[in-house]
């Protein structure tokens, strides 16, 4: 069993940036993706790291403002938030799974447990 801690979320006004945390308590998969979901909606795809090669994709809506990083010896992932938008505001969740980034939310096995990010205009 794989948990995911996540960490990093809280209130930021718009246009400025936070950065959030998933740490692992082992690396016995392949791809971890970021996730974000608001109320009644349904959960969709930020972005996701491949471990082996640090390779990474990005949502269109946030390309250009959102990193993924990972630091191995920590087993740790980080989304790092910049030029933030009232819109970016929603539950943020990070993901693993053996195989590839994936895009769809059921593809993945193992959940943090979201915090929240809220951006104010």
């Amino acid at each position: 069993q794989v948990h995911l801690v996540e960490s990093g979320g809280g209130l930021v006004q718009a246009g400025g940036s936070l950065r959030l945390s998933c740490a692992a308590s082992a690396r016995t998969f392949y791809a971890m993706g970021w996730f974000r979901q608001a109320p009644g909606k349904e959960r969709e795809f930020v972005g996701g790291i491949r471990w082996i090669d640090g390779n990474t994709w990005y949502a269109d809506s946030v390309k250009g403002r959102f990193t993924i990083s990972r630091d191995n010896a920590k087993n740790t992932v980080y989304l790092q938030m910049n030029s933030l938008k009232p819109e970016d505001t929603e539950v943020y969740y990070c993901a693993a799974r053996l195989g590839s980034v994936s895009a769809i939310s059921a593809d993945y096995s193992y959940w943090g447990q979201g915090p929240q990010v809220t951006v104010s205009s």
